[in-house]
């Protein structure tokens, strides 16, 4: 695996750009072509309804499962271009004595340019709270690092539409911001295991500036990692979603979870704990979900929840949190959610 500050592979920079030039106007192609394709496949080639269930739900996967992983590669590319740039470790001791609101909306910022699912998160964590920075700072972060996700919030852009992924983007930001600042009302750090603050860090790298050609090869190994860690969830995620789309009734879910059932959104939210996947798996399920009736904000706390917490993330947690901060650290964030989920259902009518 290629690090920052190790040699990379000799390429000119007039061959790497051409070689960026080359991939830039493969994957418009590829993306562009896409929706034709399958339509000319499914429905001319093979003869299939594609309003039927079976043309319709293999038009639905094939289709959502190119389009995601093209997003995720092309646009986690140019993040990872970006993030290739960021010094974690300068970042936390920026962090250091800087007054709340600032603390808060770094972390928030920080947990939204990490790449991190609510497990991956923790490690980075505990390295903060061993460097001496709050607790309800590193909270926000450990919120907002999973919740405020980039690759969800370029999914549901395209799924649902760029403003509810910018209403996505500013209510996971605002819910994270609120816990920190209600936590930090709170003396915490009772319940936090000992061993935390004990943990030495190590430092990331040694105040190395990387070169164009090192930031283009971290970027790609970086998209190399999350597409092997997500292609398998983004295809479970839209196979779920193609049988829901192809064979679940249209008013099944605006039956129990409509906007006639005043605790759709809490149920939902809480339903999607145990699942345990990331934005490319969910949300392709969401939208299949939403398709079938039901509302925005109850499949936004679907999401949210299912994104943020799981049951693998709490028993990690528990090494570090003693159980009550562990249960008001949970408790709060599904509260959050569940006000999110409302809120969208009120405005996003």
């Amino acid at each position: 695996m290629t690090t920052l500050g190790q040699p990379t592979t000799t390429r000119t920079k007039p061959t790497l750009w051409v070689a960026l030039a080359g991939l830039t106007i493969a994957w418009v192609a590829a993306y562009w072509l896409n929706r034709p394709l399958w339509d000319w496949l499914f429905g001319d080639l093979i003869g299939l309804d594609l309003a039927g269930r079976v043309g319709g739900a293999l038009h639905f996967f094939f289709y959502d499962t190119v389009k995601i992983l093209l997003l995720l590669s092309g646009l986690m590319f140019v993040i990872g271009l970006l993030r290739a740039s960021l010094d974690l470790d300068r970042a936390r001791t920026f962090l250091e004595g800087k007054g709340l609101f600032v603390g808060l909306a770094l972390a928030v910022i920080l947990g939204l340019v990490t790449p991190f699912c609510s497990c991956s998160s923790i490690p980075l964590f505990i390295g903060f709270v061993a460097a001496g920075i709050p607790l309800s700072v590193t909270l926000t972060f450990l919120i907002a690092s999973p919740l405020v996700s980039e690759i969800a919030a370029i999914l549901i852009g395209s799924h649902f539409g760029w403003d509810i992924a910018v209403a996505y983007l500013i209510a996971g930001s605002v819910v994270a911001m609120a816990i920190g600042f209600v936590f930090s009302r709170f003396h915490l750090e009772r319940w936090v295991e000992p061993m935390v603050f004990e943990t030495r860090i190590s430092k990331l790298r040694q105040g190395h500036v990387p070169t164009w050609t090192e930031r283009v090869e971290a970027a790609r190994e970086e998209v190399r990692e999350i597409f092997g860690r997500v292609w398998k969830w983004v295809i479970l995620g839209v196979g779920i979603g193609a049988a829901i789309h192809g064979w679940v009734p249209a008013d099944f879910f605006g039956r129990i979870a409509g906007p006639d059932n005043p605790l759709a959104v809490p149920v939902v939210a809480l339903a999607a704990v145990p699942l345990y996947v990331n934005g490319g798996g969910v949300v392709p399920i969401a939208e299949a979900l939403w398709s079938k009736g039901m509302p925005l904000g109850t499949t936004m706390a679907f999401m949210m929840s299912a994104i943020a917490l799981s049951i693998p993330e709490a028993i990690m947690l528990r090494r570090v949190l003693k159980p009550p901060l562990l249960a008001l650290f949970f408790g709060a964030v599904v509260l959050g959610i569940i006000i999110i989920g409302y809120l969208f259902n009120i405005i996003f009518v």
